[in-house]
């Protein structure tokens, strides 16, 4: 399995990166309208969540989504023979200066993400601008390609710690002045995650975020990578910081969560096109009876 990833990545390395890049639209093409891969659920999650817009643009939204997927593979592969020059030359970032304000209180600094946009390039590359990034990541059963994603991951100066476990990992690099990056836009379970609006439904979201920045003091900074209409480039788009909350009653907790949930709206409402809609985002239902979510943080 490594040896073929080696193989497809140096092979997309060497074509010319609109030629790749047109290889990946074409790819999510075949994912999307001949597999048509969980695509009626995205359809379905899309018209739900764009009353307002009418069946031609969804399926166009659609179409772009997959292609935008595609190309997401074909430039995490090119990745490990990506030169930082040629990095520095395909992705731009706006507003540093609310990371470096937020970064300067030494406390470190929550980078709050989302599924948009090539996260892998924006988790990738982080440190190209000077700042130490830490990514919480699941591990993939293959050992083979966990090594050679991981290294990938790792390439340009970003540390990997393993999801089990790693709240404690993440308040000690926190605490060293760290930056971790937290995804905040995956389904949870009734008894980890609480319910905030996404897109006018009920959506069970982690409260993690909101424990972690209350316990380290550290601000939260929403960071996310978006693709530029030429579909080569990509801009890094860092947002004013979000204070921690003040306690972790509930309401405060629950009330933090929603307003960053409301910011990440904002972006992937904005470009819709570049969110994972094939993600069971409201898979679990909210509890019909009283309300039993009652998440507390590793102590």
């Amino acid at each position: 399995m490594k040896l073929i990833l080696k193989a497809l990545s140096a092979l997309l390395s060497c074509l010319p990166l609109r030629f790749a890049l047109a290889m990946g639209r074409a790819l999510g093409w075949v994912i999307g309208s001949v597999v048509r891969y969980r695509r009626g659920y995205a359809q379905s999650a899309l018209s739900i969540s764009f009353p307002e817009k009418p069946a031609g643009e969804i399926r166009d939204i659609l179409r772009r989504m997959y292609g935008n997927m595609g190309m997401d593979f074909v430039e995490m592969m090119r990745l490990p023979r990506l030169s930082e020059a040629a990095a520095r030359e395909l992705v731009s970032v706006e507003n540093v200066e609310n990371l470096k304000s937020a970064y300067e209180q030494g406390r470190g600094v929550l980078a709050l993400c989302g599924h948009i946009g090539n996260w892998e390039w924006l988790a990738t590359l982080t440190p190209l601008s000077g700042y130490p990034l830490t990514i919480i990541a699941k591990s993939i059963k293959n050992a083979s390609l966990q090594e050679f994603w991981w290294g990938v991951r790792q390439r340009f100066g970003s540390r990997v710690l393993p999801a089990h476990n790693s709240y404690r990992p993440c308040l000690k690099a926190l605490k060293n002045g760290g930056i971790i990056g937290f995804m905040l836009d995956q389904n949870m379970t009734r008894d980890e995650g609480i319910y905030v609006d996404f897109f006018g439904r009920p959506a069970c979201t982690t409260p993690g975020l909101a424990y972690m920045a209350f316990q380290s003091r550290a601000p939260v900074v929403p960071v996310f990578i978006c693709r530029q209409p030429d579909v080569r480039r990509h801009v890094i788009k860092i947002l004013p910081a979000i204070d921690p909350p003040a306690d972790i009653e509930p309401e405060s907790v629950r009330a933090f969560t929603q307003h960053c949930t409301a910011v990440l709206e904002q972006i992937i409402r904005e470009h819709p096109e570049q969110w994972t809609w094939i993600h069971y985002r409201w898979k679990t239902a909210p509890w019909k009876g009283p309300d039993r979510s009652g998440y507390q943080p590793p102590c």
